[in-house]
């Protein structure tokens, strides 16, 4: 391994270093949420460059960041592009259903706030 990949190496907890707070927390934001839906649905990994999301690019950096630092994604770069995959065995493994049910749950919302008629 060269000086150059050590660089790009990404930090990820193990898996006894997974904790159901730090899950959580993760999870608890609507930016977040709507990353990991996409990783969810897709069959592959995703590069960053993927996400059209609503924040700066900084911003959109340290959502990434909360995701993997807390267990609930694994990054690697591949040539320029940083890939994410979500760890969907890994949460089963520690927190049985719980990605399944936030999931759906997630999907649950956005069928009812997509049937309520705007205000105004």
């Amino acid at each position: 391994m060269t000086e150059r990949d050590t660089a790009r190496t990404l930090a990820h907890p193990e898996l006894d270093e997974i904790r159901l707070e730090g899950v959580l927390h993760a999870l608890s934001d609507p930016i977040r949420l709507s990353i990991v839906r996409e990783l969810a649905a897709s069959e592959t990994e995703l590069a960053c460059s993927y996400f059209v999301l609503p924040v700066t690019k900084s911003t959109t950096t340290h959502h990434f960041r909360v995701l993997r630092e807390s267990g609930v994604i694994r990054q690697c770069y591949r040539g320029t592009a940083k890939m994410s995959g979500l760890r969907s065995a890994d949460l089963q493994a520690l927190y049985p259903g719980l990605l399944d049910g936030v999931l759906t749950a997630a999907a649950a919302e956005e069928a009812r706030l997509a049937k309520v008629p705007a205000a105004g």
